[in-house]
């Protein structure tokens, strides 16, 4: 009989901590979708600044003098989309989360190399990133994609009761 109570006071005491956990990754998802929504619009903001000011520039200077204005405006806004990108990518690993009830590798991957691509681009378009720099986040690139590749080949076995 004792032990039939201890059987019951954990099953409780597991779906209490699972609603918990449920709780915490909805909570989570709201605050990454409000992250996701100030993301797009400042770089709508940014986008708009962006096209105000090159059209400033070309008035006022000519439109022979505003490359390297756009440059640093398009710098800028390639850093905005690849940083929504990465949102993107951690609020589907949070929704994967809650559909699921585990982190799954493949989700987790993709997010890495969303990453690593993110920063790779972003160091290639303000040349600062010198051969050794790239070789190892090429390399890194590759143990994410190999990660990748290997979870959708070798999906987890579930057991069967």
């Amino acid at each position: 009989m004792s032990q039939e109570i201890g059987v019951g006071a954990r099953g409780r005491t597991l779906t209490f901590y699972g609603k918990l956990l449920d709780l915490i990754v909805i909570a989570l998802i709201f605050v990454m979708l409000l992250t996701l929504l100030g993301a797009l619009a400042g770089l709508a903001y940014d986008f708009a600044v962006a096209v105000s000011t090159l059209r400033e520039a070309a008035v006022v200077q000519g439109l022979t003098h505003i490359h390297g204005l756009v440059e640093d405006l398009g710098q800028g806004l390639v850093i905005d989309v690849l940083s929504t990108f990465v949102l993107i990518e951690l609020f589907r690993t949070f929704t994967d989360y809650l559909e699921f009830h585990r982190l799954r590798l493949r989700v987790l991957a993709e997010v890495g190399i969303v990453f690593v691509l993110r920063e790779m681009f972003i160091g290639l378009y303000a040349h600062r990133m010198d051969s050794t720099e790239l070789l190892a986040i090429a390399a890194l690139l590759a143990v994410l994609v190999a990660a990748r590749v290997a979870a959708v080949q070798f999906p987890p076995r579930h057991n069967e009761t």
